[in-house]
């Protein structure tokens, strides 16, 4: 068995968890509670519990060996979170707009849509990069993906001092990224390669910047009432 077999091994018999997902989505569907009823989408709870209903069966089917209908599940659920987002977005700039909403009440909402904005760009980046956690599982070292992440660009013999050997990303590295393109409003000291990556950081930026603005024109509308 050569190196990159060995590799490969560890991986599926130590593969990425994928609680971390789970929990974010969790958290979605909490932080979407938090907001006033004039910001959600539909009846209260309808969020949480589309997230549920379709949390269960996506973690039966990776249990059971169904990776395709996983990855099918997953990626729906990531579609279902970011639809909410958006939608909860554009009202939130209407009751802005409108003069509908409270100074307390407008940072409460920006504070939650802004993490949510990092958790489902993170699980986006999660799902798609390498073709998601389980085909990185079977090839064991990231060595390709749409992220050059700094442990990539490393040589053999620096992982090796650094005890990098068979390093993969998990969730928390997809966190990170997209954590920095909220705040810096670019993927810092990750390099992004792929088209479609660049697409959904530049739809993170953009959501991410509207919530500063809006804030923004608020403090200065507040500061000016004239």
């Amino acid at each position: 068995m050569n190196a990159q077999q060995k590799t490969e091994q560890i991986n599926l018999d130590d593969p990425e968890p994928r609680w971390p997902a789970v929990v974010a989505l969790v958290a979605v569907g909490g932080l979407y509670e938090a907001l006033p009823k004039s910001l959600q989408w539909g009846p209260r709870g309808l969020l949480i519990s589309l997230v549920v209903l379709l949390i269960i069966p996506t973690v039966l089917t990776r249990r059971r060996g169904h990776h395709g209908l996983n990855r099918i599940l997953g990626l729906s659920v990531d579609v279902v979170v970011t639809a909410f987002l958006i939608v909860s977005l554009g009202l939130l700039v209407r009751a802005l707009l409108g003069g509908h909403i409270q100074p307390a009440q407008l940072l409460r909402s920006s504070a939650a849509l802004w993490l949510t904005n990092v958790l489902v760009f993170a699980l986006w980046y999660w799902q798609f990069d390498g073709g998601g956690p389980h085909q990185r599982d079977l090839r064991g070292e990231h060595t390709d993906g749409a992220f050059l992440f700094p442990q990539m660009a490393m040589s053999s013999q620096i992982k090796r001092e650094t005890g990098e050997q068979g390093w993969d990303p998990n969730f928390l590295d997809y966190l990170f990224l997209a954590f920095n393109t909220s705040t810096a409003l670019s993927p810092t000291d990750t390099a992004v390669l792929s088209r479609w990556a660049k697409v959904l950081m530049m739809l993170q930026a953009l959501i991410s910047l509207t919530v500063i603005v809006l804030l923004a024109a608020r403090a200065v509308n507040i500061l000016n009432p004239s």
